[in-house]
């Protein structure tokens, strides 16, 4: 049986302008800083721009700006803070085409991502908080919400847009001001936001960007004038940020790292199936918090579910993350290519057995083939530690009870997800899962209206839906 080739479709990348450098986004405008960092392009390495490094004293001024900028925030009414809200909302979708190819390129995630998942999920999520502005005291949260301050919010690489708006919007709905800090490998599209901001004519300070690596966020977290701390990111991160807060009365929440268990039943349509698995661990390249890293799949059916997910695997493309045609992108960035290489190798050592199809990889560029694991134990690192990349560990189980088990006996708690036809099996599983959300029959499924959040070292507190109101109000 031969193949039919899929042709190039490339995105054109001349849509959006990316400036020769970017200042730091304070008080309403851009100014410069003393150092400056490059950041690249994943897919060829090429610097994309030069941007500008937050000392100390430019985290002080945005928090200052900030705190300029609450008082007249805050007292507005929920009706007007809601028109700024929508209109961000609305600029946000006029302008998605130049935002999902400046995160592409900056992220180096597939086009048909950025485009279909990432951009219509960020105006949603203004949308929906901007529906809340007028309606606090109808949340369950008290008769008199009011809002804390200043929010200081510190997001990750692998969704930096959409992590900007799971923070920036319920804060700005409650009518706290922000400090938002991106992750120094994608700060493109948060400097792009800024511009919406403008665009939106929302009263300066009211959002502040300050670019940096570590340090940088570091400082805006410690900053004795911040009342909420929000991070998305790694789990020893957030040990470091929890230390640093406690005791000051700092509200916070963390959304840390995952390991989820991705449980298919013997009685779980197989096609269904393993297309929920490819979009739980190849979705975004497996960088994913949530995502399904670890299949669980029930003995009986383990060979025949396992020659289907090999057969689809064989059909995903790598490749330019600007076609439209690509299914897995580029590695956001060498030190994450080095760490899933180096944990790859740890697994084959450890005597599971590895897999990937046959692709070509570019010979620029942070690349890795989509890989399976079979033969894996509980006690492999692969099994227990967060690869955060298109690496699949695969475990089977007899009975329901033993899947459980094995599902829970990691240290993280943030998703899962289920496969069978039994509606009851479905509640009866998932109410033993020690995680924050459960998937049935489906994975990586987002809405702004549910909350996100997990257990254990997975972090603590919910972004999104009703829930996400209550980190930002007092």
């Amino acid at each position: 049986m031969s193949l039919f080739e899929y042709a190039p479709a490339p995105e054109s990348r001349s849509i959006v302008d990316i400036a020769p450098s970017y200042g730091l986004f304070i008080d309403g405008e851009f100014g410069e800083a003393k150092d400056t960092f490059k950041t690249i392009n994943p897919a060829d390495e090429e610097v994309l721009t030069e941007v500008a490094l937050a000392a100390p004293e430019d985290v002080d001024r945005a928090v200052a700006a900030a705190r300029r900028a609450f008082e007249s925030w805050s007292a507005l009414p929920g009706s007007e803070r809601a028109k700024y809200l929508f209109r961000i909302a609305r600029i946000l979708q006029e302008r998605s085409r130049e935002l999902a190819v400046l995160e592409s390129l900056d992220n180096g995630k597939p086009i048909k991502e950025s485009r279909d998942v990432d951009l219509p999920l960020v105006a949603a999520h203004f949308f929906y908080y901007a529906g809340w502005a007028d309606k606090l005291k109808y949340a369950g949260l008290g008769p008199d919400p009011r809002p804390l301050g200043v929010a200081g919010q510190v997001i990750p690489w692998n969704f930096p847009l959409l992590m900007l708006a799971w923070k920036i919007a319920p804060a700005l709905a409650t009518g706290n001001t922000v400090v938002l800090k991106p992750a120094e490998t994608t700060p493109l599209s948060a400097l792009f936001f800024a511009d919406v901001c403008r665009q939106a004519d929302l009263p300066p300070g009211v959002v502040n960007i300050v670019t940096g690596a570590g340090d940088t966020g570091r400082y805006l977290v410690e900053h004795p004038d911040v009342n909420k701390v929000a991070f998305t990111g790694s789990t020893e991160v957030g040990r470091q940020i929890a230390r640093s807060v406690a005791g000051t009365g700092k509200k916070l929440t963390l959304e840390l790292g995952g390991k989820a268990a991705n449980i298919v039943f013997d009685d779980a349509p197989i096609d269904q199936a393993v297309e929920g698995i490819v979009n739980g661990i190849f979705f975004n390249q497996g960088h994913v918090c949530c995502a399904g890293s670890r299949l669980l799949v029930q003995e009986s059916i383990a060979e025949e579910l396992l020659t289907s997910l090999k057969r689809r695997m064989a059909t995903l493309r790598v490749g330019d993350p600007l076609d439209k045609n690509t299914d897995i992108g580029a590695i956001n960035s060498r030190a994450q290519l080095d760490r899933i290489t180096e944990l790859s190798e740890i697994g084959a050592t450890e005597g599971a057995e590895r897999w990937s199809p046959e692709c070509s990889l570019p010979d620029r560029g942070f690349w890795f083939a989509p890989t399976i694991f079979t033969g894996v134990t509980q006690a492999h690192r692969i099994a227990r530690e967060e690869i955060f990349g298109p690496v699949l560990s695969v475990l089977t189980f007899r009975t329901p009870a033993e899947a459980v088990e094995k599902a829970n006996n990691t240290p993280y708690g943030l998703s899962a997800g289920i496969w069978t036809e039994k509606g009851s099996r479905i509640l009866a599983v998932a109410d033993k899962l020690r995680a924050g959300v459960v998937w049935a029959n489906t994975f990586n499924k987002f809405d702004p209206t549910s909350p996100f959040g997990g257990y254990k070292e997975s972090g603590y507190g919910r972004e999104g839906g009703r829930h996400g109101l209550e980190a930002y109000l007092a």
